[in-house]
């Protein structure tokens, strides 16, 4: 654990400066919280005037404070802000709370950064600037001016989105979830979330971390820490709306956009995605209080055919569908339940069920090794007290002696079903008020896990790959002036990283094109070769299935026609004549150089799929032939590939191949390469292999 960020996280002693005996400032706020919250360490208000606030002795500056000081709480304007800092580091301070709003976030990043530098010169760490403050209910610290210390737990939250955390602090009570730290940082300035991540994760008071997130500083820092974390990691991503795609030069680009590759950051480094805030609270409860799901076997017990039913179209919606309980499981729950019950799964103990039922039927079915979680449904009855119900359902899994497998739980009724729920979040049992809630928990727990089993790959390293051959052609084209390659050059850097490419040749006169088409064989593709023209389809700049000499002089004079008049000026290399691969199933890869976790790959089915449904996936880059796999089931249209219709299985191992190869390429020249296609690529029958027929590269700006 890095001292440095303990000590502005956990401080023994607090210097609050711009301390104020005025209540409706920051500066007040801050030292009455931490009197109120009632924090053990020594305060030291800085303040020119005052003699004391609320008890503590004030000092007028810093550096006229006897004592030890680990981190200091700053309210004052922000035009000041780099005067305290520097003071601070004189004094010896390790760290810095920021509280100060107005630099980066109104546009003064010049002095964002100084206060940064005078930080560092010191070998201080900063939070903030622009933050609440910190909350710790390990360390009764209230060192924020949000109003209260949140509802005791075991998670943790780290948030983007100041005036958000104090509305999720006043939230913990009424949606019973607890935190045992809250801590806001702003406009990440210095520590960023993955170093919070890589803190939380040795932290003994941490059992889960939540994040809200608007923007990350370095993509793959936050990757590299999430994998490393042992801990569940709940995200709460905002502002998801596309970027770049007014601008982008390859399909891959007009398709990318913050929330596709986020969502897949996220799931590469095991981070479970929360769809909004009541999901983000729903799922911080279950990651926080329960162990993960090792397996796919769900049992549910109910006392209600209605939630009972509910439950299993929720767990078929959420990717864990039931399955029929073991014959020898069923037979011993028969004996706690009515002859009218039902034990194959849902378990039904009926409405007549009291705490007797709950109790032996938890306790013999919990432990049992069929068994990988658990859900407890309950339905308020005129015979039933929930209160009894939620002690039974407690007792049967303390007694039952087996502890790592989750269970959740939900009450469908009124007051004293509230009371029940309470009391069993109490005892630490995720409890929801709709049996879909409480399932979804489920299935998250049961994500989480598998994602932690992949997460931890380490990242695809092809050996048949040259490099240096890409670079030099690269650096051609760069030489040229230009800033995308063409198709000719694009196919080469393709071959140099081990991608099978059709043959092609550029030729620069009628007849030369004439010779090369005999050389590779009848029928051959045509295309205009010029870095003006990308799209060489809607120039009319492509001619196929060319299948003698007269065809390739008509094919030359139409290119060229058409070239010239879709632009005057165009530069032309050439024309390209390659060979014609024989037809089958079409797909798309290609890449876009996302602005915060950097080279992407994004994969899907070509023609209709990709120009109209959009029937894409993306993955951080690179990828590992595993999740190459992957990828290709995550589409919609996935069983065109698996074989549909009466059509053969295409080959996907190849697909695999290809697509963790070219991840490996966009990684590997990620200082080089914008955007790409390839596009299409024919993927043929099982064990027949794949072609990539076009290639598209836009280069970097340098």
């Amino acid at each position: 654990m890095d001292p440095i960020i303990n000590a502005v996280l956990k401080p023994k002693s607090i210097a609050v400066i711009g301390a104020s005996t005025k209540p409706e400032k920051i500066g007040y706020k801050v030292v009455e919280n931490l009197k109120k919250s009632g924090y053990q360490g020594a305060v030291y208000p800085i303040n020119l005037e005052a003699d004391e606030i609320m008890g503590y002795k004030c000092y007028p500056n810093i550096k006229d404070v006897p004592y030890v000081i680990d981190a200091a709480v700053v309210t004052v304007p922000a035009k000041i802000v780099p005067k305290v800092v520097q003071e601070a580091g004189e004094k010896g301070v390790k760290g810095l709370s920021i509280i100060t709003s107005g630099f980066s976030e109104v546009g003064d990043h010049a002095l964002e950064d100084e206060v940064v530098r005078i930080a560092h010169e010191f070998g201080m760490r900063i939070i903030g600037p622009n933050i609440i403050g910190v909350l710790s209910n390990s360390d009764q610290m209230n060192a924020s001016f949000a109003n209260f210390l949140p509802l005791n737990g075991k998670a943790a939250l780290v948030s983007q989105s100041g005036a958000l955390l104090i509305a999720m602090d006043a939230a913990t009570y009424t949606r019973r979830v607890g935190f045992d730290k809250m801590i806001s940082i702003g406009n990440q300035a210095d520590l960023e979330v993955a170093d919070l991540i890589a803190y939380l994760n040795e932290d003994e008071n941490t059992t889960c971390i939540t994040l809200y997130i608007e923007g990350l500083k370095n993509g793959a820092r936050f990757m590299e820490e999430a994998r490393k974390c042992t801990k569940p990691i709940i995200a709460l991503k905002a502002g998801t709306s596309a970027h770049g795609a007014a601008a982008a030069a390859s399909h891959t680009g007009s398709l990318a956009g913050s929330a596709k590759v986020y969502e897949a950051a996220f799931e590469q480094c095991g981070v479970s995605q929360a769809q909004d805030l009541n999901d983000m609270f729903d799922t911080t409860l279950a990651l926080s209080l329960q162990p993960m799901m090792k397996g796919d076997n769900l049992l549910i017990i109910t006392n209600g055919g209605g939630v009972g039913v509910l439950a299993t179209d929720a767990a078929e919606k959420y990717g864990l569908p039931l399955k029929f309980a073991p014959e020898e499981l069923q037979a011993e729950l028969r004996k706690h339940m009515p002859s009218f019950g039902s034990a194959k799964n849902p378990v039904d103990i009926t409405g007549g069920a009291g705490l007797e039922g709950y109790y032996e039927c938890i306790k013999y079915a919990y432990p049992h090794t069929w068994v990988d979680g658990m859900a407890v449904l309950y339905c308020e009855t005129a015979v039933t007290d929930p209160q009894e119900i939620a002690e039974a359902i407690y007792n049967a899994i303390q007694e039952s002696g087996d502890f790592s497998k989750p269970v959740t739980v939900s009450f469908v009724g009124g007051d004293r079903c509230e009371a029940a729920m309470r009391w069993l979040i109490e005892h630490d049992i995720p409890t929801y008020n709709a049996p879909d809630l409480a399932i979804k928990a489920l299935t998250t727990l049961r994500k989480q896990e598998q994602m932690l089993q992949t997460a931890h790959n380490r990242p695809y390293k092809p050996t048949d790959v040259d490099p240096a051959k890409a670079r030099e052609i690269i650096a051609a084209a760069r030489a040229k002036g230009r800033d995308a390659l063409t198709e000719v050059d694009a196919k080469n850097v393709f071959r140099a990283y081990g991608l099978p490419v059709t043959a092609t040749e550029l030729a620069t006169s009628e007849e030369e094109a004439v010779r090369m088409a005999a050389e590779l064989g009848f029928p051959v593709v045509m295309k205009i070769v010029s870095p003006d023209i990308l799209h060489k389809s809607d120039a009319g700049a492509v001619k196929v299935n060319i299948k003698d000499e007269q065809g390739v002089r008509d094919a030359w004079k139409v290119i060229m026609e058409n070239s010239l008049k879709y632009k005057a000026d165009a530069e032309i290399d050439g024309i390209a004549v390659q060979e014609m691969a024989p037809w089958a199933t079409e797909v798309i890869v290609g890449s876009v150089n996302d602005a915060t976790f950097g080279p992407t790959l994004m994969f899907g089915l070509g023609g209709i799929f990709v120009e109209v449904m959009k029937d894409v996936t993306f993955k951080v880059a690179p990828i590992d032939i595993a999740t190459a796999m992957d990828m290709q089931s995550e589409i919609k249209s996935a069983k065109i590939l698996q074989g549909a219709r009466g059509e053969l299985p295409r080959d996907q191992k190849a697909l695999a191949n290809v697509l963790a190869h070219y991840s490996y390429m966009v990684y590997d020249l990620n200082d080089e390469i914008a955007e790409s296609d390839a596009n299409p690529v024919i993927v043929y029958e099982d064990g027949k292999g794949v072609m990539v027929v076009d290639a598209r590269i836009i280069l970097t700006k340098k």
